[in-house]
């Protein structure tokens, strides 16, 4: 059976640290994801590998998110804008 994840091959990049507090069950079910992903890539990751794309990637999909930004680009005001306010 051949399966397929959102997310492909772990990427390089420069990282910062950054610390959250998640559900158990969210900690469990990255896990299972991580070593569902490891056993499709053939190289072993762990979640706290994994989170970091995924938010990247959820971010980059979210239409919201990218049309927000984009209209904020040409002004002068570099706080970012309230997003509850599109809810």
């Amino acid at each position: 059976m051949t399966r397929k994840l959102s997310l492909g091959p772990v990427p390089k990049a420069e990282t910062v640290k950054l610390t959250i507090t998640i559900s158990v069950q969210l900690r469990a079910d990255l896990d299972r994801y991580a070593a569902l992903h490891s056993e499709l890539h053939g190289t072993v990751v762990d979640a706290l590998t994994l989170a970091p794309l995924m938010l990247e990637t959820f971010i980059a999909r979210d239409k919201g998110f990218r049309a927000a930004r984009l209209g904020r680009r040409g002004s002068s005001n570099n706080r970012p804008s309230s997003l509850d306010e599109t809810r």
